[in-house]
């Protein structure tokens, strides 16, 4: 067993440009955001993004760096629209593959299970296959006959993800309501790196909390990032919520002005800008 841990720059330095990166949480939830500033940070582009998307997808896009977009949407939750998503989406800045929420994380699952697709209902009947000529249906070959949308499988060459605890190994626990579905990102990759607010010893994972909260395995992990705050702004229950004063002065400051005030630096800069206040 190998001790996986790295600096979120190590991480950025395996990342290269015109790669797929899938990067987990939900809206403006649990986002290893930590490590998307560190992506920032660097010369790495011309990225298909695969997300639930938040501020992950906002920043990426603002700051150019989307060649494509794999989402069902791009919201900050108290904010319905990713204002920055919405900018770059409007003016064309980034190719964008949309589609349902369920079909999402079939692909995934699929990707997981190194299947080219998965069928699923999701999709019949709407627009999704307006607006992506390239799905292809499978008619079940049952006595049931049924039609179904093909979702292809959403392959990722890297996924980022963020959790709660993890030890050396590369095991990641969440302690929030939900899971999302960081697990499917990180077996849907090639490689996988998990920043955690605070790394412990295996045993601590479950002295306090059910087995069932170890949703990473370290046999889906390459590296391991001990990361404070690191899903800031966005909520990382149960350490701490969403930073709502933060957030809408990320929605409301031309990105310019807010890259230059905030990500114009290393990680340790961000967190004092934000303890001095935004």
């Amino acid at each position: 067993m190998t001790d996986k841990t790295m600096t979120a720059d190590q991480v950025v330095s395996r990342l290269h440009s015109g790669m797929t990166l899938g990067i987990g949480g939900w809206g403006s939830r649990r986002k290893p955001m930590a490590l998307v500033r560190a992506v920032l940070r660097s010369d790495v582009t011309d990225l298909t993004v695969v997300s639930y998307g938040g501020p992950d997808v906002g920043m990426l896009a603002a700051a150019g760096r989307i060649r494509k977009l794999v989402a069902p949407f791009a919201t900050l939750d108290s904010i319905p629209l990713e204002p920055h998503f919405r900018a770059g989406r409007e003016r064309g800045a980034f190719e964008m593959m949309e589609v349902d929420e369920a079909m999402f994380m079939w692909g995934l699952h699929a990707a997981a299970n190194r299947l080219p697709f998965l069928p699923v209902r999701a999709g019949i009947g709407s627009d999704v296959m307006r607006v992506n000529p390239g799905l292809r249906t499978v008619t079940s070959p049952y006595d049931d006959g049924e039609t179904f949308v093909a979702m292809p499988a959403l392959r990722l060459d890297a996924a980022l993800v963020h959790v709660n605890r993890a030890d050396r190994l590369g095991n990641g626990q969440y302690l929030g309501p939900d899971p999302y579905f960081d697990d499917l990102f990180c077996e849907a990759a090639d490689t996988a790196y998990v920043s955690c607010e605070r790394l412990v010893d295996t045993a601590e994972l479950t002295k306090e909390a059910a087995p069932q909260s170890l949703l990473i395995k370290r046999h889906t992990v390459t590296g391991v990032v001990e990361a404070p705050n690191g899903a800031h702004f966005t909520s990382c229950a149960p350490d701490y919520g969403r930073d709502e004063d933060f957030q809408r002065t990320y929605a409301t400051t031309p990105w310019s002005e807010f890259a230059a005030r905030f990500l114009d630096g290393d990680e340790q800069s961000y967190q004092s800008a934000v303890r001095e206040g935004s």
